[in-house]
């Protein structure tokens, strides 16, 4: 390709995500906002400098967390509790190879959009409790605060971290991932994906993306299926005669990814893309919510 192919193929880049920027950025905080109303807060004690809470004294506290101005209205001792400011940073994988370009007539968009949608929501509400969050096979320093969400929402339209597993992405040791897929790849190739992650110290969650026809394959007597990444056109003669034994496949591909997850210690959770994205995304937050606390909590006794 000439230097100017090369400059407008940019350009018209640069032109499709900035289309697409606002209504993913929109879609995403509503989808956050949605499951915002249905958790708790994830505010916890700990060394910062934002009041929280008051709360009984109980043996073991020092003397100097008493706070002697609260504690003079009642005949009770009230200690004062910080909040914990100290943030940690969640690396996010969407798959961007060419089989999550499909949507049926079923759905609604692509499972490529869907998976896109669910990254952000959940990076909006990280952003909200102080988190940091990275593209993960992309990004070398996490951010925080709304501009960071735009940041990761083009960067996602632009096609940056996509492609095949994540293989030698970089991440720092201990990371906390997402990886969020149709992850129809070999089941052996997820597996040493996981394992080379989980070697790293990495404890993370799987996500993965079906379009409704991949789940239920409605279609009916012959029809020819043409593969998005090379696997060729095979023809059925009688599709029904096949569907059973499609749907037991699945069922089974769907155990061994769980099975994978439960033994790195990760999670995992799979959603059509004709169903709410907010029940993804408040699974997925709650799996994160619990990983990060749980951290937050064992950093002061690990520090002791």
């Amino acid at each position: 390709m000439s230097a100017a192919g090369a400059a407008q193929e940019v350009r018209r880049r640069a032109e499709r995500t900035a289309a697409a920027l606002p209504a993913l950025l929109v879609a995403a905080r509503r989808v956050a906002a949605t499951v915002q109303q249905g958790v708790h807060g994830r505010r916890r004690p700990g060394p910062g400098e934002t009041f929280w809470q008051f709360r009984r004294y109980e043996p073991g506290d020092p003397a100097s967390a008493i706070d002697w101005r609260q504690s003079a209205r009642t005949s009770r001792l009230y200690v004062r509790e910080r909040e914990w400011e100290a943030s940690q940073t969640v690396w996010i994988w969407r798959d961007g190879s060419a089989s999550m370009a499909f949507a049926s007539s079923g759905a609604a968009e692509t499972k490529a959009d869907r998976a896109a949608l669910i990254a952000l929501a959940a990076a909006a509400l990280l952003l909200r409790g102080g988190e940091q969050v990275a593209l993960f096979g992309a990004d070398r320093r996490p951010a925080r605060g709304v501009a960071a969400l735009a940041r990761l929402a083009e960067r996602l339209i632009g096609g940056d971290g996509g492609g095949g597993l994540p293989a030698d992405a970089w991440a720092p040791r201990h990371a906390r991932v997402v990886l969020i897929g149709d992850f129809l790849d070999p089941i052996e190739e997820i597996e040493a994906a996981v394992e080379r992650l989980t070697g790293q110290g990495a404890i993370g969650h799987l996500v993965q993306v079906l379009d409704p026809a991949e789940e239920t394959l409605p279609f009916s007597g012959r029809v020819r299926f043409a593969g998005l990444e090379g696997e060729g056109e095979p023809l059925i003669g009688r599709v029904e005669a096949v569907r059973a034994e499609y749907r037991a496949r699945l069922a089974a591909r769907r155990a061994a990814l769980a099975a994978i997850a439960r033994r790195a210690g990760w999670t995992s959770l799979s959603h059509r893309t004709d169903r709410a994205p907010e029940t993804a995304v408040l699974a997925l937050y709650l799996a994160l919510a619990a990983q990060l606390d749980g951290a937050a909590r064992a950093r002061p006794a690990a520090a002791s």
